[in-house]
């Protein structure tokens, strides 16, 4: 069964490597997937390439098949990642990334692709698409967050639970999430949760992790 087949969207991990600090992404991964998160984008913007495949290779081994490993924009380091046996399951691209058609015909029909949208005009540009191309949309910014210094305005709560109610996909409420917002968003409609801040600078990831889990399971 792939990935995509099994995707379980509910508790999902963005990760930073400067708010992992001296602990490293690696070990914070390998910690929020003991607590339970199921999704895990890798999001570097400034990291070379071959340190990034490094840094993947890593994560596969700290994840051992019990999460999804995305990677974020970087289609090409997705590409490379697989074509050197890592088990990378997909991207999750921004609205200026490589077009999502790109990713699915390059990624195949197992990967996950996942989109940034978050105004009517990306679900418009959606709907035009052939249905497969994308998994599943990341809505947000919920709240301003200084993870993402040129995000769009908050949608807020309200917000995405009407942009939710419009979309065709499943959708992750992503940006300025706290662990207070898990039951709201999934009365709001999200298929899940992103977290970056909460669990990358907690003092123990894998209970900020486990937080999580309980309070998306305690929503339900």
């Amino acid at each position: 069964m792939s990935a995509r087949t099994a995707l379980d969207l509910s508790t999902y991990l963005v990760t930073d490597a400067a708010l992992c600090g001296e602990r490293g992404v690696a070990s914070v991964v390998a910690a929020a997937v003991d607590g339970g998160v199921r999704v895990v984008q890798l999001r570097d913007k400034v990291d070379s390439t071959s340190n990034l495949l490094r840094l993947l290779e890593e994560l596969a081994t700290a994840i051992d098949g019990r999460a999804v490993l995305l990677v974020n924009d970087r289609l090409d380091l997705a590409i490379a990642a697989r074509a050197s046996g890592l088990p990378v399951d997909g991207v999750h691209l921004g609205q200026g990334d490589a077009a999502a058609a790109i990713a699915r015909d390059r990624l195949g029909p197992d990967a996950v692709v996942g989109l940034t949208a978050n105004a009517s005009a990306h679900l418009e540009a959606l709907r035009r698409m052939p249905r497969g191309t994308v998994d599943y949309l990341g809505v947000g910014v919920i709240r301003p967050t200084s993870t993402k210094p040129d995000h769009p305005p908050a949608l807020g709560i309200d917000g995405f639970a009407r942009f939710a109610a419009e979309a065709e996909l499943p959708c992750v409420a992503i940006g300025g999430i706290t662990l207070s917002d898990v039951a709201p968003l999934r009365e709001a409609g999200a298929a899940g949760v992103a977290l970056v801040s909460a669990i990358c600078t907690a003092d123990d990831p894998r209970a900020a992790a486990r937080e999580l889990t309980d309070r998306w399971e305690a929503a339900r």
